[in-house]
């Protein structure tokens, strides 16, 4: 089976963030996914399966677990099958957990179609500024990662996460943000409850991030950096209950999944 790493909402290679997108004939069984997503070692790999003219189930692993959305991924996988899966397919539509997601080639960017995150404001709780070494001002959640907003994007960079003290915290992830000169906004996103401790560039957190910054900004398209080591930039455009996120993706590495790491899994589930 053959596996390619790409980095998504990256400008350069080295930048965005790193997915491993496998087109399958056929989706493997969750074990051999889960086992290949902690083999890897990435935030997410994608398993990517075909059912019709430009029709496609997909499905995402991170090391803990399988999630029910992920935009960089998503973004990854669009990229493979464009290039090598599919040639020239330019719309695609992914039938996933999370309903369907459409992804186009727009020129040199890709730009996915992903429902709005769910969003309320909650109260700031003492665990939200523990977790934020006190940086808290505004917080939303309503059963997806919970967003909280400080007030200076230098302190945002500068933060030092502490993952035991954010695994306290409702919400799958946390995502931190700011307001930006150079940017609408620009945020940090962590994920210790899925063994990701910072997630490098997150389409999943935008979308929670876009009716929030849209409103504050009275703005529906907006440019966002995320500051993790690697960096990413975000095109984000919010329409009624969809936001569309576009960036731009490079090519890493290509290969090939052993036939004995495929059967392992299947081993393991027959002797246990």
């Amino acid at each position: 089976m053959k596996q390619y790493i790409v980095d998504a909402f990256a400008e350069t290679l080295f930048t965005g963030n790193p997915a491993a997108v496998l087109p399958c004939e056929t989706m493997p069984t969750a074990a051999c996914m889960q086992q290949i997503a902690i083999e890897n070692n990435y935030s997410e790999t994608a398993f990517v399966v075909k059912t019709g003219d430009g029709r496609y189930d997909l499905k995402w692993f991170t090391p803990g677990g399988e999630i029910d959305l992920c935009g960089h991924a998503t973004l990854a996988t669009a990229y493979v099958i464009n290039r090598f899966a599919d040639p020239g397919t330019e719309e695609m539509r992914f039938q996933t957990l999370s309903g369907e997601l459409k992804a186009t080639k727009e020129g040199a960017l890709f730009t996915l179609d992903f429902p709005v995150g769910k969003v309320k404001p909650v109260p700031v709780t003492e665990d939200m500024r523990r977790a934020t070494d006190g940086m808290a001002k505004e917080a939303f959640f309503d059963g997806g990662d919970l967003v909280v907003l400080i007030e200076d994007e230098e302190k945002l960079r500068l933060f030092v996460p502490d993952d035991e003290r954010i695994e306290k915290l409702e919400g799958l992830g946390l995502v931190l943000s700011a307001p930006s000169a150079r940017y609408d906004f620009v945020s940090r996103c962590f994920y210790p409850k899925l063994h990701v401790s910072e997630d490098p560039v997150t389409g999943r957190a935008h979308t929670f991030l876009a009716p929030i910054w849209a409103q504050k900004l009275e703005k529906d398209v907006m440019r966002a950096k995320q500051l993790s080591k690697r960096t990413g930039v975000v095109t984000v455009r919010l329409l009624g209950d969809r936001v569309y996120l576009s960036g731009k993706v490079q090519l890493f590495m290509q290969g090939e999944i052993a036939d004995d790491a495929l059967a392992y899994p299947e081993a393991i589930a027959h002797r246990s």
